[in-house]
């Protein structure tokens, strides 16, 4: 293979690698909340377009998010097994290739949210506020999982802003619900570098929590299907509404599971209950579509 293409293939992969293109459960964990909201703001389908702009821009946001916290984290992830071996981490990608990816993937992101009404494009801002401040939350805050789930949560205002024009108290319940899911799923993920974090110094809920992040997650998992489940005013007697009973059983199975995964607060278990989260996320998500039908 000639050298420029066999060099553009792999700038490429390690382009891919950057962004997590072959992990696809970071996105779905963005993703289904926002759809969730988008369904309940427009009491149904919102229609292809927001559909369209929404599921595009929430894969380019997260993609853009990774590149901004590897940079973020380069000196801390080389000594975290898990992360030792990121691009940028291990010198394969320079520091200002990873932030130009990553801004192009934000402008391109930006590009379709001006497809949107205004009221959702100021919001944006805002969204991108707390996106880029996560990174360096880690340092000050005992529980950067916290914002992390602002973060992760704002396409909920802004699902509400793109189809009614306004963030009603609703759209906030729902963002506030949706923080503790992922104050479980994230700390989950946190466990599985305790170890490592403790000796570099780094700041997490697995840490803050000590010997109750167990608990504490079976917690927020219950405030957060709580606090969503209140939303579902479902007749359980028709057809529609058994099927979003089923749905929610569902999420509380999974919810269970994830108990029996990470009790023993093994590496394994820990990192498998996290990436399952979208499975989750995914029940709620067709608990709110079969409710609105």
């Amino acid at each position: 293979m000639p050298v420029r293409p066999r060099m553009m293939r792999n700038k490429i992969s390690l382009y891919l690698d950057l962004i997590r293109w072959n992990r696809p459960a970071g996105w779905l964990l963005l993703l289904w909340p926002s759809l969730s909201a988008l369904w309940i703001a427009a009491e149904g389908f919102p229609g292809w377009h927001l559909l369209g702009v929404f599921t595009l821009g929430t894969i380019l946001m997260r993609s853009a998010g990774c590149c901004l916290n590897d940079v973020a984290d380069r000196d801390f992830d080389k000594h975290v097994k898990r992360t030792a071996n990121r691009p940028v981490t291990s010198g394969r990608l320079g520091v200002k290739e990873a932030l130009a990816v990553g801004a192009v993937l934000a402008l391109l992101a930006f590009g379709l949210v001006l497809t949107l009404n205004q009221a959702t494009v100021w919001w944006s801002f805002a969204a991108l506020a707390v996106a880029v401040a996560y990174p360096y939350a880690k340092r000050v805050v005992s529980m950067p999982q916290a914002v992390l789930g602002v973060a992760f949560s704002f396409g909920i205002p802004m699902a509400f802003a793109a189809v009614q024009g306004q963030v009603p108290a609703l759209a906030w319940w729902l963002l506030g619900g949706n923080l503790f899911w992922v104050l479980a799923y994230d700390t989950e993920y946190a466990m599985v570098d305790r170890d490592d974090d403790l000796n570099i110094g780094m700041k997490t809920s697995a840490i803050t929590l000590g010997r109750w992040d167990v608990p504490a997650i079976m917690g927020f998992y219950a405030l957060y299907l709580g606090m969503w489940a209140r939303l579902l005013n479902t007749d359980l007697s028709t057809v529609w509404g058994g099927l979003t009973g089923l749905a929610g059983l569902a999420g509380l199975a999974q919810v269970i599971w994830h108990y029996f995964l990470i009790r023993q607060r093994t590496r394994e278990g820990c990192f498998k209950a996290f990436r399952l989260n979208h499975w989750l996320g995914f029940s709620v998500f067709a608990a709110v579509v079969l409710s609105t039908l």
